[in-house]
């Protein structure tokens, strides 16, 4: 059975646009910057429990949850007012909200208090159904789909095809990004995409020119939102599909309503492929998850992320124990370890496309997706975005392989760093988890080897920082490797289709949980 489908990937606002509107008319791009200690730094927010037990979304930073969190360690609580005693505990109950589920209780804004979410076919809160009654909420007619992008009304602001391929428009992508996208709390940490990155991450195979959108008010982008042609599978259904990314709001314009109508122009550009379905992320409680993970975070320069704030010495600790505690070993120690090369296409994509059958929510990849999103061609002239490493045992086969990403936040006025250097987890797979029946310590074995050496080489390449969230197997070497658990969540929606949630590998105090994972093989980056 073959459905279609579009990604969305929202991006984060600021204070501006939040308030009552925020989860209606906002979103956040469940991205977060956060340190390694787990303190985070993304302008996030967490809902603040109530007395009654209802959930009202409002703008606690999740930086200031955690300090408080962190003060309700009875050892410090004596310090601290009855006041700020309830704030720990009502900021606490929110930021380990049960994986996977929406809080329990009455939940203050319920689907008709979401101003947008309640127009789409998304999932209700609390909804039930059969499993057999999984599937599209809506079959729309094609012939139904206007031919024009909804007005604006907003005097001067016009609809814009933004061409990734002029340097000038590009530029104006980067600038928009760079000054709008995502910012810490305090305005010291500040994304960095570079142009290499929105090329790979908005130019993949099939990409299309009229799926990078943007608003201009007189020669300023000042909105931006794209999409790429996916292939997506839904336990036994595989799906054509898209996916949305970079979704950004000038930070001046975040209360002018724009980003319900990027959402719409966007859909509208995929409903005229045929494309009916969404899968999209936040950080924040919307209508309704279907999975529910944690970031969590891995330091490999501990002295630099102390230096600019990014990690804190922990109470009854030192710097130097913090620096040995993290160290690693100069050097790789898997025999057969080397760097991915095109020759190795062919099997890196038999063995990532079999391992990913192991989970309820994957990509189907060609071999030039493949390509495209793990491969690094050394004649390449644009930066460098994707490392790939293979096995390859006596035989010349590859038996493994894993990934990661780079990404830069930008250290705003500080004197001696000007960047924070961060690489992400991507795709990975091992022979060790295609047994059958699956040998699950085998596997844990396995892939706490190669993501020990993937943490090796990230430093060696000059990272800072390893993040990975709890999707995939991540769970198995998460602790072993010295990760630490972030507050950040991610969850994941899918818009028009209905399905039961999915395992995301923490439990439902947001702990992580070994039996819980399986459920998503897919990255968002």
């Amino acid at each position: 059975m073959v459905d279609s489908t579009t990604s969305v990937r929202e991006s984060h606002a600021d204070d501006e646009s939040r308030g009552a509107e925020m989860a209606a008319e906002d979103t956040d791009s469940g991205r977060v910057t956060t340190g390694a200690e787990g303190q985070n730094k993304g302008n996030g927010f967490v809902g603040e429990v109530i007395d009654d037990g209802n959930v009202n979304f409002s703008t606690v930073s999740q930086a200031r949850a955690r300090k408080l969190i962190d003060n309700t360690d009875p050892k410090r609580t004596s310090n601290l007012s009855s006041n700020e005693s309830s704030q720990a505990i009502d900021a606490a109950k929110d930021l380990y909200l049960k994986a996977g589920q929406v809080p329990g209780g009455k939940i203050v804004k319920d689907l008709e208090s979401h101003k947008f979410w309640k127009t789409q076919p998304v999932a209700r809160f609390n909804e039930t159904f059969q499993h057999n009654e999984e599937g599209p909420i809506q079959v729309p007619d094609i012939d139904s789909i206007s031919a024009s992008p909804p007005a604006l009304a907003i005097e001067g602001f016009e609809w814009v095809t933004v061409d990734l391929t002029n340097d000038t428009e590009m530029n104006e992508v980067y600038d928009l990004l760079k000054y709008h996208y995502v910012e810490d709390d305090e305005g010291t940490l500040r994304f960095r995409y570079p142009k290499a990155m929105l090329k790979w991450a908005m130019m993949s195979p099939g990409w299309k020119k009229q799926w990078h959108i943007g608003i201009r008010i007189g020669r300023t982008l000042c909105a931006f939102i794209s999409a790429i042609p996916i292939v997506l599978r839904v336990k036994a259904t595989t799906m054509h599909a898209s996916e949305v990314n970079f979704l950004c709001v000038h930070k001046k314009l975040r209360s002018k309503r724009l980003t319900p109508i990027l959402i719409k122009e966007i859909t509208r550009l995929c409903n005229l492929e045929g494309i009916w379905q969404a899968i999209y992320t936040a950080g924040i409680i919307l209508p309704t998850p279907i999975i529910t993970c944690r970031y969590f975070h891995r330091p490999l320069n501990w002295e630099k992320l102390y230096e600019v704030g990014f990690s804190h010495v922990p109470s009854n600790s030192r710097p130097s124990y913090q620096i040995g505690k993290y160290a690693l070993p100069s050097r790789a120690s898997t025999r057969g370890l080397r760097e991915m090369q095109e020759r190795d296409l062919g099997s890196v994509h038999s063995l990532l496309e079999r391992y990913l059958n192991r989970f309820d929510i994957a990509p189907k990849f060609t071999q030039d997706e493949c390509e495209h999103w793990l491969l690094y061609k050394k004649d390449s002239t644009e930066e460098r975005v994707v490392w790939t490493y293979v096995v390859e045992d006596d035989s010349k086969n590859i038996t493994d392989f894993f990934s990661f990403y780079g990404l830069e936040s930008s250290v705003i006025g500080h004197p001696k760093h000007s960047v924070v250097r961060t690489a992400y987890t991507f795709y990975y797979a091992s022979e060790a988890g295609l047994t059958t029946p699956l040998d699950k310590g085998a596997l844990e074995t396995r892939l706490n080897s190669l993501m020990n050496n993937a943490l090796i080489l990230a430093k060696k390449h000059g990272f800072d920082v390893f993040n990975a969230p709890s999707i995939m197997d991540n769970g198995l070497f998460l602790e072993q490797q010295k990760f630490g658990p972030g507050t950040g969540q991610l969850h994941y929606y899918l818009f028009n289709y209905r399905v039961h949630p999915i395992a995301g590998g923490v439990d439902q105090d947001n702990n992580l949980d070994k039996d819980g994972l399986g459920g998503l093989g897919l990255v968002m980056l």
